[in-house]
């Protein structure tokens, strides 16, 4: 991987030098099929590319991934490959003032869905390709300047299987056994693709009459495998598209600028989602196979939103360099919310974003690797690992607190001007800071400075003072601190809400200011002399981004009355602020399990349901005493299957009940009850054991040995499709012999033979928490492998292996002193490589602190 890095300094180089003027690129992909031998390696790439040079004479390099490179003709004039191209570069000397550089290359299939992947269907033995680039992958497919300022037009023609269809960027056309596609806008090479294959595709339409009176019409398309085509379901997708597309170019201004508007659910798949103009490329679990609940609706919404955000921030106005990759992640993840809430169905998203998306963010902005918004980014592989939480995330919500700050009409008409100044071109942060200060009239370098440019979250605690009789406020005060390492106190707009008991029981807001918060204290005035409150919350509404604290008050409430706090999005709030009380070992674990078994049973919202289960199994695998946990599960299983009896029938409650309790099921009793269930031999009044269901309940009855091969066998026999096969290879890794641990081992760490897909289920398989005995001995060899697996593996695959098999169930002292040992001895590691160790470290010692705290609490 290192000889494949690009430095932002190169670039910057380059950049200065070159300009381009477009690109033709011709694939012949009729390989993809093979010929009955051995699975097809590669596919031919012709790349002619025509560009500028400012200083001529200079020199330069192109970009290209590939095993093997026919010819490079630069100018007219043949370069000997073998002289020229050192496996990821193209020297290009004594440039011309004009030139026009053509590579006819041999470039490689992916197993590991970066470049131009291949997917064999083993439910029809169909072939299926899709492209995946970002950040630096398209040069995996064809030569190319990869990098996201130098934008150009481009033509893409392809050869496929006779039979197959091919999609691109542009409209395209088949003639003479050719697909030919339509010259794109200027766009960087990370969102150009193609998808190939015989993919079952549905059309629509959308149009729109715009202000000055023309009609814009879009063609619409989604696509998935042949074999997902009775799941796919998709006049909702397109029913969310066109919600969207109405949603964007009434707050935008700007239309739609990329002709079609396809839709491609592919297999293995290492994102969510891909902005590519034109064809937006989805993973296909999307497409739901079983029952689900609205939650999982309202996440392909949001992610179908996202990715329509990019037509316009990130695709029609792209960032200069990867530092700004807020300037299009931060954006599409905020807008995805907000349009979601203001165009769609799932008008409660901002609990979901609350809840959920927030957490994210808090985890990521407390590693020791987070950084500002605006990053540092010194090169390609920086830019992968910087996909995360702070950028996503806490982006997100700091543009959200930025609406608060400048209004909705301030920030959505710098949006307007944004796109109308940039359009087609690159930009940095002070591009988008200009455009808000004309239209909100504020400084926005203060506001940059504290929220773009510092890392790490602030924490709030209200502070109360009664008046002697204690029934009315005499000060309430807002606190703020940071952490010792990143101590920038920020402008916070919050809203403080006071809540009590109603005569009936229920625990409702009576009292809200809105204010800003600056400094280490604020006195909130308008409330002094308000009824007492039995709870106060510091980010009512969710307005800013903070870590919300109690006062003893307000704690002692939600201990006993967290269930009678009616308003959703506050209720989310206080469940989020008690989930990082406890990461931060300041609840114990198990206070965070107890109130999770008496609250979320009268949890109305189903993506917070849903949340609280993977918190309390967090809980109980990470944070809780060692000595608790055995208690702690039994405890959590009785309770799952509890509230899964007491459920409506049929109901999602149900469904997230039934899932949680295969989840922590262990007991001799659960394990009989889920083979019960899967045989048919009991039932659950409105439970519907689909093929997911069973797959979630086989799971745990393979990691307890209650499941052997051949069960799992006959499972894919009953299911012999892709998804099949992904949960199979689960189940078998994750049974309890160390003969299957070792053979889970070598086919990740000691083979590249398992596509993405199959190294993602077998990791999942493998690092079981109750296997913990299992796998203990892995911990000295990840540390032995971990910089071998770097180098020589994509650094996909690398970053699977590296965070995935990372020891982190053996949660002892010398876990922690083995990782810095390593860390230690290998200062000169790859900075990324480094990076996800210390991640983990990290997590790891909150952990152990959390589990102290835990412990303490068993002499209560």
């Amino acid at each position: 991987m290192p000889g494949e890095n690009l430095t932002r300094d190169e670039a910057r180089e380059r950049a200065a030098l070159l300009s381009v003027d477009g690109y033709e690129v011709a694939l012949d992909l009729r390989s993809a099929v093979g010929d009955g031998g051995a699975e097809p390696r590669t596919f031919r790439s012709v790349t002619t590319i025509r560009f500028r040079c400012s200083e001529p004479g200079a020199s330069s390099f192109a970009d290209l991934i590939a095993p093997g490179v026919t010819s490079v003709v630069l100018n007219g004039k043949d370069l000997d490959p073998g002289e020229v191209f050192d496996g990821s570069r193209i020297a290009l000397e004594d440039l011309a003032a004009e030139n026009e550089l053509t590579v006819d290359a041999q470039c490689a299939y992916s197993r590991t869905g970066e470049g131009m992947h291949r997917f064999v269907d083993p439910e029809d033995g169909e072939v299926y390709l899709y492209t995946q680039y970002e950040p630096a992958d398209a040069r995996r497919v064809y030569a190319n300047f990869e990098q996201p300022d130098l934008k150009a037009p481009y033509r893409f023609e392809v050869r496929a299987p006779e039979g197959w269809t091919v999609w691109s960027n542009g409209a395209g056309e088949l003639t003479d056994g050719v697909w030919r596609f339509a010259e794109t806008k200027p766009i960087s090479t990370y969102i150009t693709c193609v998808v190939a294959g015989p993919y079952h595709y549905v059309t629509d339409h959308y149009e729109r009459v715009l202000e000055d009176g023309t009609k814009l019409e879009i063609p619409l398309g989604a696509m998935c495998r042949k074999g997902l085509a009775p799941h796919f379901d998709a006049e909702d997708v397109f029913l969310v598209t066109k919600q969207g597309l109405d949603f964007f170019h009434d707050h935008f201004d700007y239309p739609y600028p990329f002709g079609k508007y396809d839709q491609a659910f592919v297999p293995e798949y290492n994102l969510g989602a891909m902005e590519n103009p034109g064809l937006v490329t989805f993973r296909e679990e999307y497409i739901f196979r079983g029952k689900v609940t609205q939650a999982s609706y309202e996440a392909r919404a949001n992610v179908i939103l996202h990715e329509m955000a990019h037509m316009w921030f990130g695709d029609l106005v792209t960032m200069e360099w990867w530092d700004d990759l807020w300037l299009k992640e931060s954006f599409a993840d905020f807008m995805g919310t907000f349009a979601n809430v203001g165009a769609t169905r799932f008008t409660d998203a901002w609990i979901t974003f609350a809840n959920r998306r927030k957490a994210w963010a808090y985890r990521a902005d407390q590693l020791p690797s987070t950084h500002p918004i605006t990053a540092d980014i010194r090169d390609l592989q920086d830019a992968k690992l910087n996909f995360d939480g702070i950028t996503y995330a806490k982006g997100a919500s700091v543009l959200k607190q930025l609406v608060a700050y400048v209004g909705q009409d301030a920030f959505l008409e710098g949006a307007r001007r944004y796109f109308k100044r940039n359009a087609y071109g690159n930009t940095r942060l002070g591009d988008l800071l200009s455009v808000l200060a004309e239209t909100s009239g504020r400084d926005m370098t203060v506001w940059a400075r504290s929220w773009l440019q510092t890392a790490g979250v602030n924490s709030l605690t209200p502070q109360v003072l009664l008046d002697t009789e204690g029934g009315r406020i005499a000060e309430l005060a807002v606190l703020q601190e940071a952490p010792e390492a990143y101590p920038e106190l920020r402008p916070h707009r919050v809203a403080v809400g006071l809540y009590r008991r109603t005569p009936e029981g229920a625990l409702e807001r009576y009292a809200r200011v809105e204010t800003d918060v600056e400094g280490p204290r604020t006195v909130v005035a308008e409330l002094a002399g308000a009824q007492a409150p039995e709870l106060v919350l510091v980010n009512d509404d969710d307005l800013t981004y903070c870590k919300v604290r109690f006062d003893e008050t307000s704690l002692a409430t939600l201990r006993e009355h967290l269930g009678a706090l009616t308003d959703p999005l506050a209720r989310a709030l206080c469940w989020s602020a008690l989930w990082n009380l406890t990461r931060d070992a300041l609840l114990p674990a198990r206070d965070f399990v107890g109130l999770v078994l008496r609250f979320a049973g009268r949890e109305s919202d189903i993506g917070v349901l849903q949340m609280l289960h993977a918190w309390a199994n967090s809980a109980l695998v990470h944070y809780a005493s060692p000595g608790w946990r055995a208690t702690g599960e039994r405890l959590v299983a009785e309770g799952a299957l509890r509230e899964l009896r007491a459920a409506g029938p049929g109901s999602e409650q149900q469904l997230a009940w039934a899932r949680f309790f295969a989840a922590v099921a262990s007991a001799e009793a659960d394990l009989a009850l889920l083979k019960d269930l899967l045989d048919g031999t009991e039932t659950v009044e409105g439970l519907t054991v689909d093929q997911e269901l069973r797959w979630a309940f086989l799971e745990p009855l393979a990691a307890h040995g209650a499941a052997d091969e051949a069960v799992l066998a006959a499972e894919l026999a009953r299911d012999d499709t892709a998804s099949g096969k992904r949960h199979q290879v689960r189940c078998l890794a994750a049974r309890p012999s160390a003969a299957v641990k070792a053979q889970a081992w070598a086919q990740v760490v000691e083979s590249d033979a398992l596509s993405n897909a199959l190294v993602e289920a077998t990791i999942a398989g493998f690092g079981l928490p109750s296997q913990r005995e299992l796998t203990a001995p892995y911990g000295e060899k990840y540390f032995a492998a971990i910089e071998r697996v770097w180098r020589e593996r994509s650094i996909q695959i690398g970053m699977d292996v590296v965070r995935g098999l990372y020891p982190a169930h053996q949660d002892r002292p010398e876990t922690l002193q083995a990782t810095d040992t390593w860390l230690a001895a290998h200062a000169d590691a790859a900075p990324a490589l480094r990076r996800l160790v210390l991640e983990a470290r990290d997590d790891l010692a909150r952990a152990l602190r959390a589990q102290e705290c835990d412990e303490a609490a068993a002499g209560r």
